[in-house]
Parts: structure tokens; C-alpha cells; sequence
């Protein structure tokens, strides 16, 4: 079964006396353990949707279907509960909290769910392995450099051990050596049964992923129809 059904989905957005239309009748299925690159310019759509597959925003028409529960018929709390649990986010811009080391900022999670101090502690400590950071854990996010902040946000994200891993611009604000390693480690990620979705205006970090859905003025195109010619660059 699916993890992910979009069914019709529509947004539209009010500025002014006019009415923007983000995503006209979305539908779409992924499965389980997918690596999906969502691509398109500027203001096709690719935020909006993320922003509705992380339950950060609601569509005006249609159904989510997150692992069979239709969550777009749940209430703000319940959605919160489902994004903290089954969801992890990875920004472009890191969004770690400045006084907060990076031990506590990747335990934060834990710490709004109600987790035990000592449990907390483990788990961050397993996280930051994972990603190769244990040595930074007492270091605040402007003691790191862009590519350990970005570690330290991914290891945030998988702490509740999520269902589904959601990146925007994931190498946005990093040089090329840098990106590799992070796209390597959410390859990683998703190489163990994590769905990577990741919103991208590269070609070659979007060509390594194995199914590309192309927005364009609100409509969704899914390449995984037809064949995507070869990218070069990120091997």
C-alpha cells in the first residue's frame, strides 16, 4: 500500500482581488522507502506541496492519505502529534535554535514530546553518531560550520525516527564538497527504508533521485511515466 495518496488536491491563495491558485487537482501515490525529487521554477508549487506533505499548511480541496489515515480530516493537534511522530523536516536555511548546543537542539524533539532526560540523551547521542557529529555535541550552532549545522538538523530530523524525511533546498546555503556529503547522507537514509522527499532547483541532485515529479503552475507531472535523460555533475 501507499504511504503517500494526494487525491485532487488543491491550494489556492488569496492576494488581494486575486485568487492564486499554488496546486490545481494534485494527485499522486508514493510508496514506502521512495526517493522522490519534487523540481520545477520558482512559484510552480514545489513549496506548497511540501508544506501540505509535512502538515505545515491544509489544502482547500482533496484528501491526504498518510500510511491509510486520511489526515486532512484531522484536527490541529492530531496533525501535530502525526508530524512530530512519522514526519521529519530538513531546511535549507538549518533552523536550529542559537543557545541550544547541538546535542540539545538534535534532543529538541524529544524534549516537546515528553521523552525522559536520560532517554533524550541516548538518543541524541545515537543521532549525532549517525551523522559523524558526537565529537560537536557540546558546540552551539555558530561554533559549526554550514555542513555540520546541516548534520546536526538532519540528525534532529530523524530522532523520532520518522516514517518520511521531507528536505527543502537541502544544499542551498552549501559548497559543492559539502553538499555531496549531506545528499550522500540522506541517500544513506533512505538506502534503510526512510521515504526521502526532497524539493530541489538542482538537475543533478534531482537526477539522483529515482522518481522526479515536475510542478509547473500548480500541476504535478510524475517522470517516473517516461524516461529522464542522464544529468551530469554530482556523480
Amino acid at each position: 500500500m501507499a504511504q503517500i495518496e494526494l487525491e485532487n488536491i488543491t491550494r489556492t491563495f488569496q492576494l488581494g482581488e486575486t485568487t492564486v491558485r499554488a496546486l490545481s487537482s494534485v494527485s499522486v501515490s508514493i510508496d514506502s522507502g521512495e526517493y522522490v525529487a519534487i523540481m520545477g521554477p520558482s512559484g510552480s508549487g514545489k513549496s506548497t506541496l511540501l508544506n501540505l506533505l509535512g502538515l505545515l499548511d491544509r489544502p482547500n480541496a482533496g484528501h491526504y492519505r498518510l500510511e491509510g489515515r486520511d489526515v486532512t480530516t484531522l484536527s490541529s493537534d492530531e496533525q501535530a502529534a502525526v508530524r512530530r511522530n512519522r514526519i521529519g523536516f530538513v531546511f535549507q536555511s538549518f533552523h536550529l535554535v542559537p543557545r541550544l548546543t547541538a546535542a540539545e537542539n538534535v534532543a529538541l524533539p524529544l524534549m516537546l514530546g515528553g521523552i525522559p532526560p536520560e532517554v533524550r540523551r541516548r538518543r541524541a547521542n545515537d543521532a549525532l553518531e549517525k551523522v559523524g557529529l558526537t565529537s560537536r555535541a557540546g558546540h552551539r550552532p555558530d561554533e559549526l560550520s554550514g555542513g555540520q549545522r546541516q548534520r546536526i538538523a538532519i540528525a534532529r530530523a530523524i530522532i523520532m525516527q520518522p516514517a518520511m524525511l521531507l528536505a527543502d533546498e537541502p544544499t542551498g546555503n552549501l559548497d559543492r564538497h559539502t553538499s555531496q556529503e549531506i545528499v550522500e547522507l540522506l541517500e544513506d537514509l533512505n538506502a534503510v527504508g526512510t521515504t526521502l522527499i526532497v524539493v530541489t532547483h538542482d538537475p543533478d541532485m534531482g537526477h539522483r533521485a529515482r522518481r522526479r515529479l515536475i510542478m509547473t503552475d500548480g500541476i504535478l507531472d510524475d517522470s517516473r511515466k517516461k524516461p529522464v535523460p542522464p544529468a551530469t555533475g554530482i556523480p
